[in-house]
Protein backbone atom coordinates (compact mmCIF):
# COMPACT_ATOMS: atom_id res chain seq x y z
CA UNK A 1 0.00 0.00 0.00
CA UNK A 2 2.45 2.42 0.87
CA UNK A 3 4.74 1.59 -2.29
CA UNK A 4 1.65 2.66 -4.42
CA UNK A 5 1.27 5.66 -2.70
CA UNK A 6 4.71 6.06 -3.46
CA UNK A 7 4.73 5.75 -6.81
CA UNK A 8 1.25 7.92 -7.11
CA UNK A 9 3.48 10.56 -5.44
CA UNK A 10 5.75 10.46 -7.81
CA UNK A 11 3.86 10.36 -10.40
CA UNK A 12 1.90 13.89 -9.45
CA UNK A 13 5.20 15.02 -8.59
CA UNK A 14 6.41 15.10 -12.51
CA UNK A 15 3.22 16.20 -13.97
CA UNK A 16 3.11 19.11 -11.68
CA UNK A 17 6.91 19.81 -12.72
CA UNK A 18 5.93 18.96 -16.49
CA UNK A 19 2.80 21.99 -15.85
CA UNK A 20 4.79 24.27 -14.23
CA UNK A 21 7.62 24.52 -16.79
CA UNK A 22 7.29 23.88 -20.14
CA UNK A 23 10.04 21.63 -21.89
CA UNK A 24 12.86 22.88 -23.68
CA UNK A 25 13.04 21.83 -26.81
CA UNK A 26 15.75 19.93 -28.85
CA UNK A 27 16.33 18.38 -31.89
CA UNK A 28 19.21 16.92 -33.31
CA UNK A 29 19.48 15.85 -36.71
CA UNK A 30 22.64 14.56 -38.24
CA UNK A 31 23.01 13.76 -41.56
CA UNK A 32 23.80 10.53 -43.62
CA UNK A 33 24.98 9.07 -40.04
CA UNK A 34 24.90 5.03 -41.26
CA UNK A 35 22.72 3.20 -39.28
CA UNK A 36 25.53 1.20 -37.41
CA UNK A 37 28.09 4.20 -37.47
CA UNK A 38 26.96 4.51 -33.99
CA UNK A 39 28.55 2.13 -31.87
CA UNK A 40 24.74 1.67 -29.82
CA UNK A 41 24.40 -0.53 -32.78
CA UNK A 42 25.60 -3.38 -31.87
CA UNK A 43 26.24 -4.50 -35.41
CA UNK A 44 28.46 -1.42 -35.67
CA UNK A 45 32.22 -1.83 -37.30
CA UNK A 46 35.33 -2.12 -34.51
CA UNK A 47 36.21 1.54 -35.55
CA UNK A 48 32.94 2.79 -35.25
CA UNK A 49 32.80 4.53 -30.75
CA UNK A 50 30.45 7.19 -30.41
CA UNK A 51 30.14 6.95 -26.75
CA UNK A 52 28.32 10.53 -26.42
CA UNK A 53 25.71 9.06 -28.91
CA UNK A 54 25.68 6.04 -26.82
CA UNK A 55 24.91 7.71 -23.53
CA UNK A 56 22.18 9.78 -25.26
CA UNK A 57 20.55 6.54 -26.24
CA UNK A 58 21.28 4.45 -22.62
CA UNK A 59 19.65 7.04 -20.83
CA UNK A 60 17.06 7.92 -23.15
CA UNK A 61 14.07 5.93 -24.96
CA UNK A 62 15.70 4.37 -28.26
CA UNK A 63 13.52 3.31 -31.11
CA UNK A 64 14.38 0.36 -32.53
CA UNK A 65 12.25 0.86 -35.71
CA UNK A 66 12.78 4.41 -36.12
CA UNK A 67 11.90 5.85 -39.53
CA UNK A 68 12.12 9.22 -41.23
CA UNK A 69 9.91 10.11 -44.02
CA UNK A 70 12.11 10.75 -46.83
CA UNK A 71 14.91 8.91 -48.86
CA UNK A 72 17.34 11.49 -48.96
CA UNK A 73 17.82 14.81 -46.78
CA UNK A 74 15.45 17.46 -47.86
CA UNK A 75 12.31 15.70 -48.08
CA UNK A 76 12.82 13.92 -44.51
CA UNK A 77 13.25 17.59 -43.53
CA UNK A 78 10.57 19.24 -45.10
CA UNK A 79 8.72 15.88 -43.37
CA UNK A 80 9.98 16.89 -39.47
CA UNK A 81 8.88 20.44 -39.92
CA UNK A 82 5.47 19.81 -40.96
CA UNK A 83 4.45 16.76 -38.87
CA UNK A 84 2.66 15.37 -42.08
CA UNK A 85 4.11 14.11 -45.19
CA UNK A 86 6.27 16.40 -47.34
CA UNK A 87 4.23 15.22 -50.26
CA UNK A 88 1.41 16.95 -49.41
CA UNK A 89 3.10 20.22 -49.68
CA UNK A 90 4.91 18.22 -53.18
CA UNK A 91 8.06 17.67 -51.84
CA UNK A 92 9.23 14.43 -53.00
CA UNK A 93 13.22 14.85 -54.12
CA UNK A 94 16.15 16.92 -52.85
CA UNK A 95 15.42 18.88 -55.72
CA UNK A 96 11.65 19.52 -54.45
CA UNK A 97 12.71 20.91 -51.04
CA UNK A 98 15.84 22.53 -52.43
CA UNK A 99 12.97 24.39 -54.78
CA UNK A 100 11.17 25.72 -51.40
CA UNK A 101 7.41 24.74 -51.06
CA UNK A 102 4.49 27.25 -50.47
CA UNK A 103 6.04 30.05 -47.61
CA UNK A 104 2.65 30.50 -46.23
CA UNK A 105 2.18 26.70 -44.85
CA UNK A 106 3.02 27.19 -41.33
CA UNK A 107 6.39 24.66 -40.18
CA UNK A 108 7.29 23.88 -36.20
CA UNK A 109 7.88 27.31 -34.75
CA UNK A 110 4.27 28.35 -35.79
CA UNK A 111 3.27 25.98 -33.33
CA UNK A 112 5.03 26.27 -30.17
CA UNK A 113 3.10 29.08 -27.42
CA UNK A 114 4.77 32.62 -28.44
CA UNK A 115 7.16 32.93 -25.27
CA UNK A 116 9.34 29.95 -27.01
CA UNK A 117 12.54 30.95 -28.84
CA UNK A 118 13.59 29.07 -31.31
CA UNK A 119 16.52 28.92 -34.10
CA UNK A 120 17.76 26.80 -36.74
CA UNK A 121 21.24 26.17 -36.53
CA UNK A 122 23.30 24.04 -39.74
CA UNK A 123 21.90 22.52 -42.83
CA UNK A 124 18.38 24.15 -43.86
CA UNK A 125 17.40 23.05 -47.23
CA UNK A 126 14.33 23.93 -47.51
CA UNK A 127 14.32 26.54 -50.26
CA UNK A 128 17.53 28.33 -51.65
CA UNK A 129 18.98 31.57 -51.69
CA UNK A 130 18.65 32.48 -55.32
CA UNK A 131 16.03 35.42 -53.74
CA UNK A 132 18.77 37.06 -51.71
CA UNK A 133 18.00 39.54 -50.31
CA UNK A 134 14.23 38.98 -50.26
CA UNK A 135 15.16 35.17 -48.75
CA UNK A 136 10.96 33.92 -48.59
CA UNK A 137 12.71 30.54 -48.14
CA UNK A 138 14.71 31.82 -45.10
CA UNK A 139 14.67 30.16 -41.37
CA UNK A 140 13.48 34.15 -40.17
CA UNK A 141 10.92 34.26 -42.95
CA UNK A 142 9.39 30.64 -41.64
CA UNK A 143 9.20 31.91 -38.23
CA UNK A 144 12.29 31.02 -36.09
CA UNK A 145 13.78 34.08 -33.65
CA UNK A 146 17.29 33.41 -34.82
CA UNK A 147 19.61 31.42 -37.26
CA UNK A 148 23.23 30.44 -38.31
CA UNK A 149 23.20 28.05 -40.88
CA UNK A 150 23.58 27.33 -44.78
CA UNK A 151 20.38 27.54 -47.12
CA UNK A 152 21.93 25.64 -49.93
CA UNK A 153 22.00 22.31 -51.32
CA UNK A 154 22.91 18.97 -49.31
CA UNK A 155 26.97 19.45 -49.41
CA UNK A 156 28.62 22.16 -47.37
CA UNK A 157 32.64 22.54 -47.36
CA UNK A 158 33.40 21.88 -43.57
CA UNK A 159 36.61 24.29 -43.92
CA UNK A 160 35.86 27.18 -46.18
CA UNK A 161 32.73 29.24 -44.11
CA UNK A 162 32.34 32.06 -46.30
CA UNK A 163 29.37 34.69 -46.75
CA UNK A 164 29.93 34.73 -50.40
CA UNK A 165 28.17 32.06 -53.19
CA UNK A 166 30.53 29.99 -54.46
CA UNK A 167 30.98 26.29 -55.47
CA UNK A 168 27.94 23.89 -54.89
CA UNK A 169 29.52 22.88 -51.29
CA UNK A 170 30.40 26.31 -50.50
CA UNK A 171 26.76 28.16 -49.96
CA UNK A 172 26.60 31.30 -48.38
CA UNK A 173 26.74 31.20 -44.36
CA UNK A 174 24.22 33.30 -42.91
CA UNK A 175 24.04 34.64 -39.43
CA UNK A 176 20.11 35.79 -39.30
CA UNK A 177 19.89 37.06 -42.77
CA UNK A 178 23.16 38.76 -43.02
CA UNK A 179 25.96 37.01 -45.18
CA UNK A 180 28.50 36.27 -42.77
CA UNK A 181 32.34 34.86 -43.47
CA UNK A 182 33.33 32.79 -40.48
CA UNK A 183 36.50 29.94 -39.38
CA UNK A 184 36.91 26.91 -38.05
CA UNK A 185 35.63 23.29 -38.66
CA UNK A 186 32.14 23.28 -39.28
CA UNK A 187 30.94 21.10 -37.25
CA UNK A 188 32.04 22.41 -34.15
CA UNK A 189 30.89 25.87 -35.23
CA UNK A 190 27.60 24.21 -35.24
CA UNK A 191 28.23 23.39 -31.78
CA UNK A 192 29.33 26.00 -29.91
CA UNK A 193 26.27 28.01 -31.68
CA UNK A 194 24.27 25.79 -30.19
CA UNK A 195 25.56 26.36 -26.89
CA UNK A 196 25.67 29.97 -27.08
CA UNK A 197 22.08 29.89 -28.20
CA UNK A 198 21.34 27.51 -25.08
CA UNK A 199 23.46 30.21 -22.39
CA UNK A 200 21.14 32.98 -23.66
CA UNK A 201 17.98 31.50 -22.96
CA UNK A 202 18.62 29.66 -19.74
CA UNK A 203 15.40 31.84 -18.72
CA UNK A 204 12.69 31.13 -20.94
CA UNK A 205 11.79 27.92 -23.01
CA UNK A 206 13.68 27.41 -26.21
CA UNK A 207 13.58 25.24 -29.21
CA UNK A 208 16.67 24.47 -30.78
CA UNK A 209 16.91 22.57 -34.39
CA UNK A 210 20.60 21.36 -34.65
CA UNK A 211 20.86 20.17 -37.99
CA UNK A 212 24.49 18.73 -38.19
CA UNK A 213 25.52 18.54 -42.17
CA UNK A 214 27.84 16.26 -40.99
CA UNK A 215 28.77 13.53 -42.54
CA UNK A 216 27.72 14.50 -45.52
CA UNK A 217 30.19 14.77 -48.54
CA UNK A 218 32.87 16.41 -48.88
CA UNK A 219 34.95 14.10 -47.34
CA UNK A 220 36.95 16.31 -44.78
CA UNK A 221 38.18 16.39 -41.55
CA UNK A 222 41.69 17.87 -39.50
CA UNK A 223 44.48 15.57 -40.90
CA UNK A 224 45.68 14.26 -37.82
CA UNK A 225 42.54 13.12 -36.26
CA UNK A 226 42.32 10.97 -40.18
CA UNK A 227 46.25 9.97 -39.79
CA UNK A 228 45.25 8.69 -36.24
CA UNK A 229 41.96 6.97 -37.13
CA UNK A 230 44.32 4.83 -40.40
CA UNK A 231 46.87 4.26 -37.93
CA UNK A 232 44.49 2.74 -35.47
CA UNK A 233 42.59 0.91 -37.81
CA UNK A 234 44.55 -0.23 -40.55
CA UNK A 235 42.51 -2.45 -42.76
CA UNK A 236 39.98 0.49 -43.08
CA UNK A 237 40.53 2.57 -46.52
CA UNK A 238 41.64 6.08 -46.37
CA UNK A 239 37.70 7.31 -47.08
CA UNK A 240 36.37 5.17 -44.21
CA UNK A 241 38.96 6.57 -41.79
CA UNK A 242 38.03 10.15 -43.21
CA UNK A 243 34.35 9.54 -42.44
CA UNK A 244 35.02 8.32 -38.93
CA UNK A 245 36.86 11.41 -38.15
CA UNK A 246 34.54 13.47 -39.45
CA UNK A 247 32.13 11.19 -36.79
CA UNK A 248 34.41 11.55 -33.92
CA UNK A 249 33.93 15.61 -34.08
CA UNK A 250 30.01 15.00 -34.54
CA UNK A 251 29.48 12.48 -31.60
CA UNK A 252 31.50 15.44 -28.89
CA UNK A 253 29.31 17.66 -30.85
CA UNK A 254 26.51 15.70 -29.44
CA UNK A 255 28.21 15.13 -26.35
CA UNK A 256 28.85 19.17 -25.93
CA UNK A 257 25.32 20.42 -26.24
CA UNK A 258 24.20 17.80 -23.77
CA UNK A 259 26.79 18.41 -21.28
CA UNK A 260 25.66 22.08 -22.00
CA UNK A 261 22.09 21.35 -20.46
CA UNK A 262 22.90 19.12 -17.85
CA UNK A 263 25.86 22.68 -16.41
CA UNK A 264 22.85 24.93 -16.73
CA UNK A 265 20.33 22.85 -15.34
CA UNK A 266 18.60 21.98 -18.35
CA UNK A 267 18.57 18.81 -19.15
CA UNK A 268 15.79 17.27 -17.07
CA UNK A 269 13.64 19.53 -18.46
CA UNK A 270 14.38 19.65 -21.95
CA UNK A 271 12.63 17.03 -24.76
CA UNK A 272 15.67 16.11 -27.18
CA UNK A 273 15.44 14.50 -30.36
CA UNK A 274 18.17 12.65 -32.53
CA UNK A 275 17.77 11.08 -35.10
CA UNK A 276 19.67 10.84 -38.56
CA UNK A 277 17.80 12.42 -41.71
CA UNK A 278 18.00 9.32 -44.05
CA UNK A 279 20.26 6.06 -44.47
CA UNK A 280 23.98 6.42 -44.25
CA UNK A 281 25.46 6.83 -47.86
CA UNK A 282 27.32 4.45 -50.17
CA UNK A 283 29.54 7.19 -51.38
CA UNK A 284 30.91 7.66 -48.23
CA UNK A 285 31.31 4.24 -46.96
CA UNK A 286 28.81 4.30 -44.60
CA UNK A 287 27.77 1.23 -42.60
CA UNK A 288 23.75 0.49 -42.74
CA UNK A 289 24.24 -2.93 -41.14
CA UNK A 290 22.13 -5.36 -41.11
CA UNK A 291 20.16 -3.16 -42.86
CA UNK A 292 19.78 -3.59 -47.07
CA UNK A 293 20.25 -0.37 -48.95
CA UNK A 294 22.32 3.49 -48.33
CA UNK A 295 20.68 6.55 -48.68
CA UNK A 296 18.86 7.54 -51.80
CA UNK A 297 16.92 3.74 -51.41
CA UNK A 298 13.47 2.57 -49.67
CA UNK A 299 15.12 -0.48 -48.76
CA UNK A 300 15.36 -0.30 -44.75
CA UNK A 301 19.25 0.99 -44.93
CA UNK A 302 17.72 4.03 -46.53
CA UNK A 303 15.04 4.51 -44.62
CA UNK A 304 15.77 3.28 -40.68
CA UNK A 305 18.05 6.09 -38.35
CA UNK A 306 19.31 5.41 -34.68
CA UNK A 307 16.25 7.36 -33.08
CA UNK A 308 16.12 8.57 -29.78
CA UNK A 309 13.60 10.62 -27.34
CA UNK A 310 14.72 12.17 -24.00
CA UNK A 311 12.59 14.16 -20.94
CA UNK A 312 13.84 13.17 -17.55
CA UNK A 313 11.25 15.28 -15.89
CA UNK A 314 8.64 13.21 -17.61
CA UNK A 315 9.41 9.88 -18.48
CA UNK A 316 12.32 7.66 -17.50
CA UNK A 317 14.82 6.65 -19.83
CA UNK A 318 16.87 3.10 -20.35
CA UNK A 319 14.49 1.39 -22.67
CA UNK A 320 14.37 0.25 -26.05
CA UNK A 321 10.66 0.38 -27.60
CA UNK A 322 10.17 -2.15 -30.78
CA UNK A 323 7.33 -0.30 -32.15
CA UNK A 324 7.47 1.48 -35.63
CA UNK A 325 7.60 5.67 -35.56
CA UNK A 326 8.54 8.08 -37.78
CA UNK A 327 10.44 11.46 -37.78
CA UNK A 328 6.70 12.85 -38.62
CA UNK A 329 5.90 12.51 -35.19
CA UNK A 330 8.31 14.73 -33.25
CA UNK A 331 6.30 18.02 -34.07
CA UNK A 332 3.15 16.40 -32.73
CA UNK A 333 4.91 15.34 -29.70
CA UNK A 334 6.00 18.37 -28.91
CA UNK A 335 2.66 19.82 -29.27
CA UNK A 336 1.25 17.52 -27.15
CA UNK A 337 4.46 18.14 -24.54
CA UNK A 338 4.00 21.53 -24.41
CA UNK A 339 -0.48 21.33 -24.43
CA UNK A 340 -0.24 24.27 -27.39
CA UNK A 341 -3.30 24.67 -28.92
CA UNK A 342 -4.01 27.80 -31.17
CA UNK A 343 -5.67 28.45 -34.75
CA UNK A 344 -3.27 26.60 -36.76
CA UNK A 345 -2.74 23.95 -34.40
CA UNK A 346 -6.43 23.27 -34.38
CA UNK A 347 -6.66 23.61 -38.53
CA UNK A 348 -3.90 21.27 -38.96
CA UNK A 349 -4.45 17.62 -40.02
CA UNK A 350 -0.85 16.03 -38.80
CA UNK A 351 0.30 12.67 -40.08
CA UNK A 352 2.74 12.07 -37.28
CA UNK A 353 1.80 11.06 -34.01
CA UNK A 354 2.77 12.25 -30.28
CA UNK A 355 5.05 9.45 -29.06
CA UNK A 356 4.31 10.17 -25.56
CA UNK A 357 1.14 7.63 -25.24
CA UNK A 358 3.30 4.93 -26.45
CA UNK A 359 6.32 6.13 -24.12
CA UNK A 360 4.37 6.12 -21.19
CA UNK A 361 2.94 3.02 -21.96
CA UNK A 362 -0.38 4.06 -22.55
CA UNK A 363 -0.99 2.41 -26.05
CA UNK A 364 0.93 -0.48 -27.35
CA UNK A 365 -0.29 0.68 -31.00
CA UNK A 366 0.99 3.67 -33.15
CA UNK A 367 1.13 3.49 -37.01
CA UNK A 368 -0.62 0.80 -38.50
CA UNK A 369 0.80 2.16 -42.12
CA UNK A 370 4.09 4.18 -43.08
CA UNK A 371 4.35 5.43 -46.71
CA UNK A 372 7.36 6.39 -49.21
CA UNK A 373 7.51 7.75 -52.10
CA UNK A 374 9.97 9.67 -54.49
CA UNK A 375 7.40 10.17 -57.35
CA UNK A 376 7.97 9.94 -60.96
CA UNK A 377 11.46 10.89 -60.74
CA UNK A 378 12.18 7.47 -60.26
CA UNK A 379 9.13 5.61 -59.75
CA UNK A 380 10.44 4.20 -56.34
CA UNK A 381 7.81 3.57 -53.56
CA UNK A 382 7.23 1.88 -50.55
CA UNK A 383 4.39 0.75 -47.86
CA UNK A 384 4.51 -0.98 -44.49
CA UNK A 385 1.58 -2.19 -42.99
CA UNK A 386 2.26 -4.28 -40.07
CA UNK A 387 5.54 -6.14 -40.34
CA UNK A 388 4.50 -6.42 -44.28
CA UNK A 389 6.64 -4.56 -46.34
CA UNK A 390 6.11 -3.36 -50.16
CA UNK A 391 8.97 -2.42 -52.02
CA UNK A 392 8.01 -0.97 -55.49
CA UNK A 393 10.12 0.62 -58.64
CA UNK A 394 9.25 1.22 -62.34
CA UNK A 395 9.33 -2.82 -62.95
CA UNK A 396 9.18 -4.48 -60.06
CA UNK A 397 7.18 -5.46 -56.91
CA UNK A 398 8.99 -7.31 -53.79
CA UNK A 399 7.19 -7.86 -50.47
CA UNK A 400 9.32 -8.62 -47.24
CA UNK A 401 7.73 -10.04 -43.92
CA UNK A 402 10.07 -7.30 -41.91
CA UNK A 403 9.24 -9.57 -38.22
CA UNK A 404 10.99 -12.41 -39.94
CA UNK A 405 13.36 -10.52 -42.03
CA UNK A 406 14.30 -6.95 -41.25
CA UNK A 407 17.42 -7.37 -44.26
CA UNK A 408 15.12 -7.78 -46.63
CA UNK A 409 16.38 -10.95 -48.38
CA UNK A 410 13.22 -13.14 -49.14
CA UNK A 411 11.14 -11.51 -51.88
CA UNK A 412 7.63 -12.85 -50.52
CA UNK A 413 5.43 -11.33 -53.51
CA UNK A 414 5.33 -14.59 -55.29
CA UNK A 415 3.36 -16.74 -52.57
CA UNK A 416 1.33 -13.94 -51.10
CA UNK A 417 -0.48 -12.52 -53.98
CA UNK A 418 -3.40 -11.35 -51.76
CA UNK A 419 -0.72 -9.65 -49.66
CA UNK A 420 0.41 -8.11 -52.36
CA UNK A 421 -2.47 -6.26 -53.16
CA UNK A 422 -3.63 -5.00 -49.96
CA UNK A 423 -0.65 -3.14 -49.68
CA UNK A 424 -0.66 -1.70 -53.70
CA UNK A 425 -4.25 -0.66 -52.62
CA UNK A 426 -3.18 1.09 -49.47
CA UNK A 427 -0.66 3.22 -51.16
CA UNK A 428 -2.64 4.32 -54.24
CA UNK A 429 -5.07 5.56 -52.21
CA UNK A 430 -2.57 7.43 -49.95
CA UNK A 431 -1.11 8.28 -53.40
CA UNK A 432 -3.94 9.85 -54.46
CA UNK A 433 -4.53 12.58 -51.40
CA UNK A 434 -0.60 13.83 -52.18
CA UNK A 435 0.01 17.05 -53.93
CA UNK A 436 1.82 16.84 -57.25
CA UNK A 437 5.64 17.54 -57.05
CA UNK A 438 7.10 20.86 -57.04
CA UNK A 439 9.13 20.27 -59.81
CA UNK A 440 8.75 18.73 -63.58
CA UNK A 441 7.80 15.09 -62.90
CA UNK A 442 4.51 13.56 -61.95
CA UNK A 443 3.76 12.07 -58.39
CA UNK A 444 3.70 8.70 -60.80
CA UNK A 445 5.54 7.22 -63.25
CA UNK A 446 5.03 7.53 -66.62
CA UNK A 447 7.36 6.56 -69.61
CA UNK A 448 5.69 8.37 -72.18
CA UNK A 449 6.10 11.37 -70.54
CA UNK A 450 9.18 13.65 -70.30
CA UNK A 451 9.15 14.68 -67.16
CA UNK A 452 12.81 16.00 -66.25
CA UNK A 453 14.79 19.19 -66.81
CA UNK A 454 18.04 18.51 -68.81
CA UNK A 455 19.64 18.95 -65.32
CA UNK A 456 17.57 16.86 -63.49
CA UNK A 457 17.77 13.73 -66.67
CA UNK A 458 21.86 14.51 -66.04
CA UNK A 459 21.76 14.11 -62.41
CA UNK A 460 19.43 10.50 -62.76
CA UNK A 461 21.76 9.76 -65.86
CA UNK A 462 24.63 10.39 -63.20
CA UNK A 463 22.92 8.05 -60.50
CA UNK A 464 22.22 5.44 -62.44
CA UNK A 465 25.97 4.88 -64.25
CA UNK A 466 26.65 5.23 -60.16
CA UNK A 467 24.97 1.97 -59.90
CA UNK A 468 25.78 0.55 -62.83
CA UNK A 469 29.54 0.93 -61.55
CA UNK A 470 29.30 -0.29 -58.18
CA UNK A 471 27.00 -3.32 -59.55
CA UNK A 472 30.33 -4.13 -62.09
CA UNK A 473 32.92 -3.69 -59.15
CA UNK A 474 30.68 -5.90 -57.19
CA UNK A 475 30.80 -8.41 -59.82
CA UNK A 476 34.27 -8.53 -60.18
CA UNK A 477 35.11 -8.65 -56.75
CA UNK A 478 33.00 -12.04 -56.98
CA UNK A 479 34.49 -13.42 -59.99
CA UNK A 480 38.53 -12.60 -58.14
CA UNK A 481 37.25 -14.49 -55.12
CA UNK A 482 35.90 -17.56 -56.80
CA UNK A 483 39.00 -17.90 -58.72
CA UNK A 484 40.91 -20.98 -57.98
CA UNK A 485 44.25 -19.47 -56.64
CA UNK A 486 47.69 -20.85 -58.06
Amino acid sequence: MNRNLAIITVLLATATVARAAPPNIVVILTDDQGYADISFNPHHPAEVHTPHMDALARGGVFFSQGYISGQVCSPTRAGLMLGRYQQRVGVYTAGDGGRGFDPRIPIFPAFLPRDYRSTAIGKWHLGLDDDYPQLKWHALSRGFSECYKFMGRGAHDYFKLKGASGADDSHPLYRNKKRVDDQGYLTTRLTEEAVAFIERNTKQPFFLYLAYNAVHSPKQAPAGDVARYRKAFPKITADRAILMAMLEHLDKGVGTVVGALKDRGLYENTLLFFLTDNGGSKAMQADNSPLRGFKGSLYEGGLRTPFVVSWPARFSGGRTINTPVISLDILPTVIDAVAATSAVTTKTRFDGKSLLPLIEDRTRTHHPTLYWSEGGLTGEWAVRHGDWKLHADKTRRELFDLGRDPAEKTNRAGDQPGKLKELTALYDTWLGQMAEPIGRSSKRWDPSKPTLTKREQARLKKKQDRKKKRAAEKKKRRKTKASPKD
